[in-house]
């Protein structure tokens, strides 16, 4: 039987051909990989990506902006709608349909463990706020009382019957998969929680202790973006494919001059530098400290006569902005590459789907927990003062004493102060 020589090498059956095709794209695919150097900014289907990212973006910015103008108590509120969305995205993350319908009830168990330590979290956090807040009917005021003298007691009730119900839950030929939930839904309270509960204090700690170092991370990730949309070439980092090293050094530098001008204008308003001591809503007043005040420098003679300023005010609590400005650049990223590994790690793009352009809410919180929980240890570290001032030990007698033993506390130190020779 003859053979046709001419075409040997070419594909003689339809499968053949099909595989063929199929190795020549992933050859061309292979070759475009190769081609580093292309700009994004020469893909045309990107273009349409940035605009739906850019609308997401402003509407985002303009909600935040709103919560913050409206106070602590509303910036708070965010936060809880916020873990919400994020514990909602990584509870379905290893959730199963075959398994959950035949475990009617399961997925309320994860939710009552969430707000079981929703409970515990924020009861330790504002529980002297709220009972600053609510201290004038007597019977408010005790129920106040007793629930903070035994909301760990309560916290803990509610956990164990949690517990007991996981217990009888239990289901044969399923325990593999619900202990595996037991065990993801506690990881999700940590990360959640853990960031959250310093988020909420850098809030009532002042809201400039929470908005700058907020602020700091969404200019890192857009000027990230825009610089490496426009001159990315260089990857960054294998977790996060789109990532460069243009955009990189491009959003650090932005971030860090962004910081120092952003604290010197922040830190001139009252209702952002003042700490909240109680639930209210109102406007706040108070002594903006060293840190707030302006300190004056003159320009030296070399700067040519036409600059407009002959003196800069500059705001002491800058420095220290530059500080968060640096660990936002250059650290809370790998907030973000962990989440890449994370999510290449259960084979998912996204989180969720809630931001269009975006993803989920965890997508765009990745760095933001990071971020929360350095400017709460900088803050406490760095910031406030170290020694016993007499703010802190009333807040602690109001905390620790019911109201009899305050009464007695009150006149033992007045009977003190008048025996004390002048």
């Amino acid at each position: 039987m003859h053979k046709d020589n001419n075409n040997t090498g070419a594909p003689s059956t339809p499968i053949a051909r099909l595989r063929h095709r199929k190795r020549s794209s992933e050859a061309v695919g292979d070759a475009s990989k190769e081609n580093g150097g292309r700009l994004l900014v020469n893909d045309q289907n990107k273009y349409k990506s940035m605009w739906i990212r850019a609308q997401s973006t402003i509407w985002m910015i303009g909600s935040f902006a709103f919560v913050v103008y409206m106070g602590h108590l509303y910036i708070t509120a965010m936060v809880v709608v916020i873990q919400i969305y994020m514990a909602k995205e990584l509870f379905n993350l290893l959730r199963k349909a075959n398994e959950e319908r035949q475990l009617p009830g399961f997925r309320l168990l994860n939710w009552h463990f969430f707000f079981t330590a929703m409970l515990f979290v924020y009861g330790r956090i504002l529980n002297q706020r709220l009972y600053n807040t609510v201290t004038s009917g007597k019977f408010l005021y005790q129920l106040v009382i007793s629930l903070i003298k035994y909301h760990m007691a309560i916290c803990y009730s509610l956990y164990i019957a949690g517990f007991m119900w996981f217990i009888l839950t239990l289901k044969k030929k399923m325990y593999k998969y619900q202990f595996g939930q037991y065990a993801w839904t506690h990881m999700i309270l940590i990360v959640v929680f853990t960031q959250s509960s310093f988020t909420v204090a850098n809030i009532f700690e002042g809201i400039f202790w929470f908005l700058l170092p907020a602020t700091l991370i969404v200019i890192n990730d857009i000027f990230a973006y825009i610089c490496g949309f426009f001159f990315g070439k260089t990857p960054l980092i294998k977790l996060s494919p789109k990532k460069t090293w243009e955009g990189f050094i491009g959003a650090s530098i932005t971030t860090m001059i962004s910081a120092f001008v952003l604290a010197n204008i922040m830190g001139r308003f009252q209702w952002q530098t003042c700490p909240r001591k109680d639930l209210s809503t109102g406007w706040l007043q108070c002594d903006p400290g060293p840190l707030f005040k302006p300190e004056y420098f003159t320009l030296p003679g070399w700067i040519p006569q036409w600059f407009p300023w002959k003196e800069i005010s500059i705001l002491p609590v800058q420095w220290h902005a530059l500080c968060l400005g640096l660990f936002a650049s250059i650290i809370a990223p790998f907030g973000g590459f962990f989440a890449s590994g994370f999510k290449r790690a259960f084979k998912v793009k996204d989180f969720g789907d809630s931001i269009p352009g975006h993803g989920g809410i965890t997508d765009r919180m990745d760095c933001q927990m990071v971020m929360a929980v350095f400017a709460y240890i900088y803050h406490q570290s760095f910031v406030v003062p170290q020694s016993v001032s007499v703010d802190m030990l009333m807040e602690q007698i109001l905390r620790s004493l019911p109201y009899e033993e305050q009464y007695t506390l009150y006149t033992r130190l007045g009977e003190l102060i008048q025996g004390r020779p002048t």
